[in-house]
């Protein structure tokens, strides 16, 4: 709103100190998470204290963990203050007419909204089941549906592809006391970008970093142009869901999800800013997205909002995000990397939701497998998913590898890094080809 206001004072002539400043990306960028950050950090106490006096606590079983029982009670829902704390400084500092914005701006209160719910469900109506799987599954779905639309039929969604033109021409002719020469003909390459809507996406290890997904398309002409969209939209739902669900299931430690969804906001938040930035794209031969550089402006509040939250969500956690932020940090990381496209680099940056997901699904197959074929279910991990098993000892498992159970901090923190070295990788596959 703010930009918008600054923007309407240019248009009326009105020059104010300092105005000027909103007109740069990185001004505003900075703006947002500043503001994300204070909102998250005093907000937060007093939402804190709101959660406690309506007596929101987390309901713990006793799952033999270490340190668990005394989580008991601790106040949840805190994903209220991350939303607050994204919402508001998006609001003031970003381009709300910019449809990369609109489009997070709603799936950030889409997943909130279905977040809530479940833990309204949970906490109010004491069902510790929460939504269905079913109920929340189709609600994610619903949200990657609308995006996959927009993105097939936003004319304001495109990307510019680089078209080489190659022309003959002939070099002036010269007259000296020889004679006249003629220089000979050469062969210059004239660059042009056309705006398209395309299904392309971003891969490393190949040429150009491009993926187009009409070549999963088994058909041609008009019907494979259907299909290529059709198959485009089917992984920007699979994408979304499985981000909001991987965040999910990480978050069962202090800080974990945090920690590790701020790490994963700064790397999309730097692919936003390039992606956006014609010299940047040109310069690390990425795609160019016209318009994308807003969301930087977005991720800055996301990374921000989450810093500030884990004043409180460090160990040992004053407060739980429950569904109503893990959802939705997971929703908005997947919504991010569709629009950027980026997607495809998820499983290395989002490594550690990637693996959380894939223990859980480990462990509920080859439990179920054992069970059906030996009458007795054995485990892969000693508990799933994943972080709890190096937080738990003397279960029979296939691995058994830590021998003694880790301190949580200490899981969290290694967590983190491991975290750190992906973002790392990510960002350094921009060059290599």
């Amino acid at each position: 709103m703010i930009y918008h206001l600054v923007e309407y004072l240019k248009d009326l002539g009105i020059d104010l100190p300092g105005q000027g400043l909103f007109s740069y990306l990185s001004f505003r960028a900075i703006a947002s998470f500043t503001a994300a950050l204070l909102i998250s950090v005093f907000a937060g106490k007093r939402i804190i204290r709101w959660i406690q006096r309506k007596q929101i606590g987390e309901e713990i079983r006793d799952l033999g963990l270490e340190g668990q029982m005394q989580k008991k009670g601790t106040p949840t829902m805190g994903g209220i203050i991350i939303f607050l704390a994204i919402i508001v400084p998006v609001l003031l500092f970003g381009d709300l007419t910019n449809i990369y914005n609109f489009l997070l701006i709603i799936s950030t209160i889409w997943f909130f909204l279905v977040g809530f719910a479940d833990d309204y469900i949970k906490v109010f109506k004491k069902n510790k089941e929460g939504m269905s799987e079913k109920g929340k599954l189709i609600a994610q779905g619903l949200l990657g549906l609308a995006i996959g639309l927009s993105v097939c039929f936003s004319e304001d969604i495109v990307v510019r592809e680089k078209v080489m033109v190659e022309e003959e021409i002939v070099t002036e002719v010269f007259a000296d006391s020889t004679g006249v020469t003629e220089a000979p003909a050469t062969t210059v390459t004239v660059e042009k970008h056309d705006v398209i809507k395309s299904t392309k996406t971003t891969i490393p290890f190949v040429k150009d970093h491009e993926f187009d997904y009409k070549w999963l398309s088994p058909f041609k002409g008009a019907f494979g142009w259907y299909c290529k969209w059709a198959i485009y939209v089917l992984m920007i739902i699979i994408v979304i869901v499985a981000c909001s669900n991987g965040v999910n299931l990480t978050d069962g430690m202090d800080g974990l999800a945090t920690g590790s969804s701020a790490i994963v906001g700064v790397v999309l938040g730097i692919f936003a800013w390039l992606s956006g930035n014609i010299v940047n794209a040109e310069y690390l031969n990425i795609m160019y997205i016209p318009g994308s550089g807003e969301i930087a402006v977005f991720m800055a509040a996301f990374v921000g909002a989450l810093i500030g939250f884990l004043w409180y969500n460090s160990f040992p956690a004053q407060v739980f995000m429950g569904d109503t932020g893990s959802l939705m940090l997971g929703g908005i990381i997947g919504v991010c990397a569709v629009l950027i496209r980026k997607e495809l680099l998820l499983p290395i940056l989002c490594g550690i939701f990637f693996v959380e997901s894939l223990s859980v699904l480990m462990q509920r197959f080859y439990f179920k497998y054992t069970k059906k074929k030996y009458g007795e279910g054995r485990r892969i991990f000693r508990m799933a998913p994943l972080h709890h098993h190096y937080q738990k000892e003397g279960v029979p498992a296939l691995i058994q590898w830590p021998k003694k159970a880790l301190p949580e901090a200490k899981i969290v923190t290694r967590f983190w890094i491991i975290g750190m070295i992906l973002a790392v990788i990510t960002i350094a596959l921009l060059k290599i080809r």
